[in-house]
């Protein structure tokens, strides 16, 4: 009998608990609104580092959950049957999410491929032009992107790419999880977040982690949907999510063999990159089941805080196994460029981005930053995460408009991805043109963003120009 998987979970569980446990005692983490997944998987960060190889664990479980339960969040969410008196966002909102997901993505490639270019004219000329792309990899994309397109240079003449990847994605969890707790407190003490909610996030339960309301007294959870002699009611929505997800495998699956017989290599390079961002699929496949259900009748059986808890789940499994799968020993290797991209990196996201986000959008603008901050570090669940500490709920409709946005950035990444080894290229091929022609799309992106941002912004574009946030109230 293998007890493997239950181990890994066990283990996981721990952490969660110990995290929690933390929180509820320890006044610091309770000020800081330190979330127990983040401190859970900086637990496992060092258990997965240092003691679990002596027992013959390795974290490559902890990358397949990750990719997992990823898709799975997203699914549940998408599969929430939408309140008809809540409010819809329009579709300059939808154009404010993706200019800003197009800047960050065009910025962090754009100037982490000119530090390089400045690093092999001066102190490192035999660094690889692909380093600066590994700023957007580990930020943007996450590990597992960042390790399957970089693991392709290392062939191509980049040693240790793949580690460098890793690295990025390593120091952009950091920055994330470390970035956005800052950020959400200095809003509490800016006024950048709405009262009502500024209120909620102050009471102690809040601070805690635990409700503070007697037995009787405690919010429900979740309502019963089902008959439960017939089938439990969690297990029904656990069994729609996992059907969906099925369709989302089948559809991907059929995709590939697609690609890989019209395009051969090329074809294959954009599978992989489809299902590094299969959570666009399933979200697709989640609107689509939803869909069917609500012209046969069977959406009125969906209950949307079953679904919640669902997906609260899986977004706090996944942010402490992402913390614990990273390979601390990855980060000895290229110290240097590295600490000087990860400052690249830090400026665009923790500096530029409230400033640009704060202005660009027209309401929820701190949480709508804070979501666009959370995959500008790290991965979605970091930002599902850090979402969750200002709307625990998912009340506004910040999360679903972000997920559409996310699905037309994709579309519009697809260049990006297609022309990404052209740095590395340019080295295997002796032809340094390739690595400015890199720049040169990169820069295009730059510049569509602040066009659009521009438009978006009008008169806020340089409103409190002196300020990281800029404030209606107070213009």
């Amino acid at each position: 009998m293998d007890f493997t998987f239950i181990i890994h979970i066990g283990i996981i569980s721990a952490a969660l608990l110990l995290g929690s446990f933390l929180r509820s005692r320890i006044p610091l983490l309770q000020k800081y609104l330190i979330p127990a997944p983040i401190m859970g998987g900086f637990f496992l960060l060092l258990f997965y580092n240092y003691v679990a190889p002596h027992f013959e664990l390795t974290q490559d479980f902890l990358d397949d959950l990750v990719y997992h339960l990823l898709n799975i969040s997203f699914i549940a969410m998408m599969l929430r049957v939408p309140d008809p008196d809540q409010k819809k966002s329009g579709r300059r909102t939808l154009m404010a999410n993706t200019v800003s997901l197009i800047s960050q993505y065009g910025m962090q490639a754009f100037f982490g491929l000119l530090l390089t270019l400045v690093l092999i004219n001066t102190i490192m000329p035999g660094l690889n032009p692909a380093f600066g792309v590994c700023l957007p990899l580990g930020f943007e994309l996450g590990p597992g992107q960042a390790y399957s397109i970089s693991s392709v240079w290392e062939p191509m003449g980049f040693e240790g790419a793949s580690s460098v990847g890793l690295t990025m994605a390593a120091l952009g969890f950091l920055v994330g999880s470390i970035g956005g707790v800052i950020l959400i407190n200095r809003a509490l003490h800016r006024g950048w977040i709405d009262k009502k909610y500024a209120d909620k996030i102050r009471e102690r339960s809040v601070r805690v982690g635990f409700s503070s309301a007697g037995r009787n007294e405690r919010k429900p959870g979740a309502y019963i949907t089902t008959d439960g002699e017939s089938l439990d009611s969690l297990s029904y929505h656990t069994a729609i999510v996992g059907l969906t997800y099925l369709i989302s495998w089948a559809l991907m699956t059929g995709l590939e063999w697609v690609l890989v017989r019209l395009a051969g290599n090329l074809g294959q390079t954009l599978a992989d990159s489809l299902w590094g961002v299969n959570f666009i699929i399933s979200m697709f496949c989640a609107v689509g089941v939803r869909a069917v259900m609500k012209l046969f009748g069977f959406d009125r059986t969906v209950d949307n805080h079953t679904m919640n808890r669902i997906s609260g789940i899986a977004v706090d499994f996944t942010v402490a196994s992402s913390l614990g799968a990273i390979s601390i020993a990855a980060i000895a290797g290229y110290w240097l460029p590295i600490l000087l991209l990860l400052i690249v990196g830090i400026a665009i996201t923790c500096f530029f981005l409230p400033w640009f986000c704060s202005r660009i959008f027209d309401d929820f603008q701190f949480f709508r930053t804070l979501m666009i901050f959370g995959t500008g570090t790290g991965t979605l669940p970091t930002a599902l995460s850090l979402l969750r500490v200002v709307d625990p709920e998912f009340e506004t409709p910040v999360a679903t408009d972000f997920i559409y946005s996310n699905g037309i950035m994709f579309f519009l990444a697809i260049p990006l991805i297609m022309l990404i080894n052209l740095p590395a290229l340019s080295v295997t091929q002796n032809n340094p043109s390739l690595f400015y022609i890199m720049i040169g799309i990169c820069g295009v992106y730059v510049l569509i963003a602040m066009i659009g941002y521009f438009l978006l912004a009008r008169k806020r574009s340089f409103a409190q120009f002196g300020r990281i946030f800029y404030v209606p109230e107070e213009n």
